[in-house]
């Protein structure tokens, strides 16, 4: 068998703290072979992204080694000095990150960065390295190179701009490639392209690869080991067929349950409960004191009818020189009362832009929304503020969406505040019984939002969007940065408060499998368009367009999956 490139031996890490010492990862150890790709899977928390970081050297302070060993081409380089470590990280370990914009230089064009990196490592001239550079550019598939060497990383669009990442990982043929979360921003065609990039130059170059993340479906496709990783520790570890199929370790059978299915719907999702770690919510309490909202005059709640928006691309001092971006272009559906509608599509497609005019946090450039029979497009003064009563949106980010200098009371309260719909004397009870519902303790109402772990500041952002007693959810890519098992409970949150209270949902996400099992009927985007709009298992199971076909296609099957 082929000598390991790199060797991770009983690893722990070790952090002081003025309660003691806290050890985030313990006795860890797994090995990486040439052109290997090794998943590393378990929830935020697990320890996966602080190996990895201990690997390439770049623990924060205090964080530190306490134990165990590295070795990389037989080499141990665990206790090298932090000069050493500095010679090795980029050289012969490159590094992925989840977000490529922390990664690239806004200041500095992409040709510039590459440059500066092959000419750190490989010492060449400069005429070499921007050959190279271009090679490599080349070699992600990066349309038309020389033009894209000269610009800017906020010219490139996301799994464009992770592309750049890994060339730039690339630059100096490293041994090693530690890949953390590369794709979970992205929606499932580029998914679908940056992994089969990866697993192509894991071949071709024989790099080993550590790809750290969340998704089963990732790990499904594209690993060829796994180690599962549980409160900082190997519970299971083998080869991906195996550890998928049959699990042996409990907290490995319990996350795998909760991986949303592609091929059948689910009424709830099964959540992890190992360890004592699931947390419930009572959202049969809140309906007890929630005002059932009154069935729309048409039966169709909102109703969308030929809406567009364009953004300025070029600005010039004449009109007719201006250019444009259409990002939506005459789009129509309606959402029935009850109903959970799904918009799914690429990223760009305008799916987030449609969500934002119904909103009200866009302007429309034509068309008409209308909720139960008014034209929202036209609404002023009070008719608008008691429309934005009635509706709520709950993002992507919850960290971004919370104002970091307010507590959790504050934050939740806000929406009370500004529609004035309690005495102010009552508004600190019912905050409380607004988190208690989520699943969060009174005591979350004190603190701040950095104090908070994802999915708590997504169970915050839920507790704030149903301050209002509102009629209807826009849900924008609500648990995409989450980890399968939070994943899960914010899910069936959703699902309970859909069922409870009455409410009318549009649900934007670019995970099909979670699409299925939330969505009652789904609507395509391409570019702007809407493509198709059905009933969620005819869709699956037998689209009118070739492009959703192609989006289905592009699905992670999980055939290996346990159950």
């Amino acid at each position: 068998m082929t000598e390991p490139v790199l060797s991770i031996r009983n690893l722990t890490v070790e952090i002081p703290t003025r309660r003691g010492l806290f050890k985030p990862v313990q006795d860890v150890a797994y090995d990486i072979r040439p052109g290997e790709i090794r998943g590393v899977v378990g929830e935020s928390g697990a320890g996966k992204s602080m190996t990895g970081n201990a690997v390439i050297g770049l623990l924060d302070d205090p964080a530190r080694v306490a134990s165990g060993e590295i070795w990389l081409n037989g080499r141990r380089i665990d206790n090298l000095t932090p000069e050493e470590k500095r010679a090795i990280r980029g050289k012969e370990i490159g590094m992925i990150f989840q977000d490529p914009l922390t990664s690239l230089n806004p200041l500095f064009t992409i040709g510039e960065q590459l440059v500066e990196t092959i000419q750190l490592h490989l010492k060449v001239s400069a005429t070499e390295a921007r050959d190279r550079a271009l090679a490599l550019l080349d070699r992600v598939s990066i349309p038309d190179p020389a033009t894209r060497f000269d610009q800017y990383p906020h010219q490139f669009s996301g799994g464009m701009r992770q592309r750049v990442v890994i060339a730039l990982a690339l630059c100096s043929e490293p041994s090693v490639i530690v890949a953390d979360e590369p794709t979970t921003a992205l929606d499932v065609s580029i998914q679908a392209q940056v992994l089969d990039l990866i697993k192509e130059l894991a071949s071709e170059t024989q790099v080993g690869v550590i790809l750290v993340t969340h998704d089963m479906g990732v790990i499904a496709d594209t690993t060829e080991q796994v180690t599962v990783m549980y409160n900082g520790r190997v519970v299971e570890s083998g080869s991906t067929d195996q550890v998928l199929s049959a699990p042996v370790h409990d907290y490995t059978k319990s996350l795998i349950s909760a991986v949303p299915r592609p091929q059948v719907k689910l009424h709830r999702f099964p959540q992890v409960s190992y360890g004592g770690r699931e947390t419930t919510f009572q959202i049969e309490d809140l309906a007890r004191n929630w005002d059932k909202p009154e069935p729309s005059k048409s039966g169709k709640l909102v109703e969308v009818k030929g809406i567009s928006k364009r953004f300025l691309e070029k600005s010039a001092l004449l009109p007719s020189r201006r250019t444009y971006f259409t990002a939506v272009d005459n789009v129509s559906f309606d959402i029935k009362d009850g109903e959970v509608f799904g918009l799914v599509g690429e990223s760009g497609s305008g799916k987030s832009t449609v969500a934002r005019m119904i909103g009200t946090l866009l302007p429309s450039d034509g068309g008409q929304i209308q909720f139960d029979g008014e034209d929202t497009t036209v609404m002023t003064g009070e008719a608008l503020s008691a429309y934005r009563r009635q509706i709520q949106m709950i993002f992507q980010d919850p960290f971004s969406s919370l104002n970091p200098r307010m507590k959790v009371e504050s934050i939740v309260a806000e929406p009370l505040l500004h529609h004035k719909l309690l005495p102010p004397d009552q508004i600190s009870s019912r905050v409380h019984e607004l988190l208690d519902r989520v699943g969060l303790t009174r005591a979350a109402a004190a603190k701040y939002p950095h104090e908070f772990s994802g999915g708590q500041r997504q169970r915050i952002s839920i507790a704030r969007a149903l301050a209002t007693q509102p009629r209807f959810l826009i849900c924008d890519e609500p648990t995409s940065a989450l980890d399968v098992s939070i994943q899960a409970q914010i899910l069936n949150i959703l699902k309970d408060l859909q069922e409870h209270l009455g409410l009318t949902m549009l649900f934007i996400s670019h995970d099909l499998p979670v699409v299925r099992q939330m969505c009652d009927r789904v609507g395509v985007m391409k570019q702007g368009q809407l493509v198709e709009v059905q009933d969620t298992e005819t869709l699956f199971a037998n689209p009118k367009s070739d492009y959703t076909a192609q989006l289905l296609k592009l699905m992670p099957r999980l055939a290996q999956l346990a159950g």
